[in-house]
């Protein structure tokens, strides 16, 4: 027998944290409701007692089976998990497609002292979860053994003159301080973590029979004092909020560089160690929301290819100083240089669009105060007006290009203003986008296509004359014929460049 196609088992206990969690059992609980209530069973203590007992007994019998039918192996060419109830499936990955690894470790497994390992197979051919191997409920150091194996298969470890393995020196690039929580409350997505949480308790306060819900005064909730007071607990709750969801999602975080690959660290309830190999990292982005850039934090995640929940597993500085933030990116990739401004032209397309909308409110406005009399529409048209003037400069401000030696930048948006630094090599083609409006502006948005994070980072509203210049200082000059399409197309230039071979 190939010992590459012997299997392994999982621990024994991961059915006690299946049952639980009723892991398996969710997927036959909607179907089991209607058939209890088809057989007539009344309400009462009993009904519920016997509820509770068949869910968990259906939770366990599911449990067992999956551990009993699931088993992995790891070999010197590929990883082969093996699984099914009713339907038996084996997927085989090989270890050259193999983007990285995450062992998770929630608070139940680390109760039996259980790790769930996360292998991103980069499969192409499916999408979503499937695109990764779970091996859920292996031993820490079974958990530790498989994360290594399935990552030094193209490098042997280094060996010490005894002949004994060697471990890789260990560098550290960045460690969470634990006062950057304090920038939570600006970041939108830690702050809809508590207001999540405020909606399922009001929900839950609906559904409480009358005698378990707390009697309320509407007169004294309608006065001015309880709105106040409202207004500012729910500010509270959202600023304590936020910064509680960012402790336990970040607490510890720590990125080092352990031979060949990146390893982060973190997470107060559910304990994350994700690993990346460097070879396969292609760029970063620097993320800069509106409230985070009057403190001058950013965040930053790595492009890595064929990375799967690249957002999450990418992550590189979840939260922190944007002097951090550049520091980290600069040791991964060449700092290309200072941003080229765009165009005057591409300042006053911005400034257009942003007013435009208030521009045809004001119009309506007119209309409004002829037929009803409202005034006040005409008034709000043109305040929106006014303000889209630093909309449109504020928006103008992100844009921005830069080439060096072996990378290059991009940089846009205005509520999360957004800069990726990618390596030449990270290219595989170039889109060339103009409007009818752009073209007469003498404007194009190029968008370099890469095998890496979103899939492609656009330089919007660049001169048009420049878009050959730059797709060649970025890429090489395989990207020339973007300029001799151009001079067959006298509207503007090519729409694309494909190019073969990296990803």
């Amino acid at each position: 027998m190939n010992p590459e196609t012997v299997g392994r088992r999982t621990s024994p206990f991961i059915v006690l944290v299946h049952t639980i969690t009723f892991r398996q059992a969710r997927a036959f609980v909607p179907a089991v409701i209607p058939l209890v209530a088809a057989t007539g069973f009344g309400g009462g203590r009993t009904t519920v007692i016997a509820l509770v007992v068949g869910v968990t007994l259906l939770s366990l019998g599911t449990a067992a089976l999956s551990w009993w039918r699931f088993s992995y192996a790891d070999g010197l060419s590929s990883v082969v998990v093996t699984r099914g109830l009713l339907s038996r499936s084996v997927r085989t990955v090989p270890n050259d497609r193999i983007r990285g690894v995450e062992v998770e470790t929630p608070i139940l497994h680390r109760l039996f002292g259980l790790v769930r390992v996360r292998v991103d197979a980069a499969a192409g051919a499916v999408s979503g979860k499937d695109e990764e191997l779970v091996v859920d409920g292996v031993s820490r150091a079974e958990g530790d053994r498989l994360r290594t194996a399935v990552l030094t298969h193209r490098q042997a470890p280094a060996r010490q003159d005894d002949g004994a393995e060697r471990e890789p020196a260990e560098e550290e690039f960045g460690r969470f301080d634990n006062r950057w929580l304090l920038y939570a409350p600006l970041v939108g997505s830690y702050l809809a973590l508590p207001l999540a949480a405020v909606g399922a308790l009001f929900r839950l306060a609906q559904e409480l029979p009358e005698s378990l819900r707390p009697d309320v005064d509407e007169e004294a909730l309608a006065s001015v004092r309880a709105f106040v007071i409202v207004v500012v607990g729910a500010l509270l709750v959202l600023l304590v909020g936020s910064v509680v969801g960012a402790a336990v999602v970040n607490w510890g975080f720590r990125l080092v560089r352990r031979g060949g690959s990146l390893i982060a660290v973190r997470g107060l309830i559910t304990r994350r160690h994700t690993e990346l190999e460097i070879d396969r990292i292609r760029g970063a982005t620097v993320a800069e929301g509106a409230g985070m850039r009057l403190v001058r934090a950013a965040r930053v995640n790595a492009l890595v290819t064929g990375l799967g929940d690249a957002a999450r597993r990418g992550q590189l500085l979840p939260l922190g100083p944007r002097s951090e933030a550049w520091s980290l990116v600069r040791r991964l990739v060449e700092d290309p240089g200072p941003l080229v401004a765009h165009p005057p032209a591409a300042r006053r397309r911005r400034i257009v669009r942003a007013v435009s909308a208030g521009l045809l409110v004001a119009a309506g406005g007119l209309v409004a105060i002829v037929t009803a009399g409202w005034w006040w529409v005409l008034v709000v048209g043109l305040v929106l007006a006014v303000l889209g003037v630093p909309l449109g400069l504020g928006r103008y401000a992100a844009l921005g290009h830069a080439t060096g030696p072996s990378s290059f930048s991009v940089r846009s948006g205005w509520l999360v203003r957004e800069q990726a630094l990618l390596q030449r090599r990270a290219v595989v083609g170039w889109e060339v986008r103009q409007s009818f409006f752009q073209r007469r502006a003498g404007l194009a948005t190029v968008l370099a296509c890469v095998g890496a994070g979103r899939g492609g980072y656009a330089a919007i509203d660049m001169a048009a004359d420049d878009v050959a210049s730059f797709t060649a200082a970025a890429s090489g000059q395989w990207a020339s014929a973007l300029l001799a399409s151009g001079e067959r197309n006298p509207r503007g230039p090519g729409m694309s460049s494909p190019r073969a071979g990296e990803g």
